[in-house]
């Protein structure tokens, strides 16, 4: 009974959709974990990559003093009560003068649990193009320019390589269609894909507290945590139940994520894959052994689960998780 919830729970994750966060299999020390609110301990970026059939790219002119006259993605910071869609939308609106449509999460970027940034594939919907006319405090002008010749000067150049990203997954889709599910969640955390492989052989990571789950992990403000990034909220983890010396732990990336951002629900749960093996494998074929009672392996047997999930490890099917 426990593996068929398991192998419900596993292919509703790999399927980029999500599940309710009930606890925390594990939390930062110290303080007892607090609710995040925007624009007070967290701040969310969303930034919209747009690409039209004669392979241009649409461009923002800055008004803020601090950038005006440069070019850039559109994009800026969520408010509260904002789904990341709802706040995406908002934000080219008043900045393009357009309205639009997510395709898919092209990237998620990090500096820790309090800075985080969702980049969006997206297409316009209507709307009228913002021009010179009508600039105001959100934008000056707004335009399409060619890939391959964008306007200077550029506010900052961290918007090639997404723009280079987003035309990657237009000519060939590197991971299914994926966009934020509305799921309530109080704090920032990460439900944990973890796994082991051997010779077409794949185990999961299961937590044991009430009914086995995959596992999540809390992430933490403190600086120590700030400095690792939010993956030091998953190495936390795996050290509570694994001796990490000869182990060697990779981030993918993100199979989807959670927000709802109504009735002060600010928090996310990232789902994210990570992989476990060991630093000098040898013939080892089984997973590294758990120390104490709170997690254990699971084996997945169900073939086509299987299948899934070995394609998404071996073909790097994820959303890019940077920092």
């Amino acid at each position: 009974m426990a593996s068929e919830g398991l192998a419900g729970a596993l292919a509703t994750v790999l399927g980029g959709k999500g599940l309710l966060v009930q606890s925390y299999d594990s939390e930062p020390a110290g303080k007892p974990l607090s609710p995040v609110r925007l624009r007070k301990n967290v701040c969310y970026v969303v930034l919209a990559v747009f690409l039209n059939e004669q392979d241009e790219v649409l461009m923002i002119q800055e008004a803020k003093k601090e950038c005006r006259g440069t070019w850039y993605l559109p994009a800026g910071r969520m408010e509260p009560g904002e789904t990341i869609v709802e706040a995406m939308q908002r934000e080219v609106k008043e900045e393009a003068g357009l309205l639009c449509e997510p395709v898919t999460l092209l990237s998620v970027e990090e500096r820790g649990a309090c800075w985080i940034r969702f980049v969006f594939l997206a297409r316009p919907t209507g709307g009228v193009l913002k021009t010179s006319k009508n600039a105001d405090a959100e934008s000056l002008q707004a335009g399409w320019y060619p890939r391959v010749s964008l306007p200077t000067p550029l506010r900052a150049h961290d918007v090639l390589h997404l723009v280079e990203l987003g035309a990657k997954f237009c000519q060939q889709a590197m991971h299914p269609l994926i966009l934020p599910q509305e799921l309530p969640c109080r704090v920032v955390c990460q439900r944990l894909v973890a796994t082991f492989t051997a010779v077409q052989s794949v185990w999961v990571l299961v937590g044991t507290a009430g009914t086995p789950h995959l596992p999540i992990t809390a992430c933490g403000f403190a600086s120590v945590e700030q400095r690792g990034g939010i993956k030091a909220a998953i190495l936390r983890l795996l050290q509570e139940c694994l001796t990490m010396h000869n182990l060697a732990v990779e981030t993918k990336g993100l199979l989807g994520l959670q927000h709802l951002g109504r009735d002060h629900l600010d928090g996310l749960c990232l789902n994210v894959l990570v992989t476990v093996a060991f630093r000098n494998p040898g013939i080892q074929d089984e997973p590294p052994k758990i120390r104490g009672e709170n997690y254990f392996w699971w084996k997945v047997l169900e073939e086509d689960l299987q299948k899934q999930l070995l394609h998404r490890l071996q073909e790097s099917s994820i959303i890019p998780l940077s920092r």
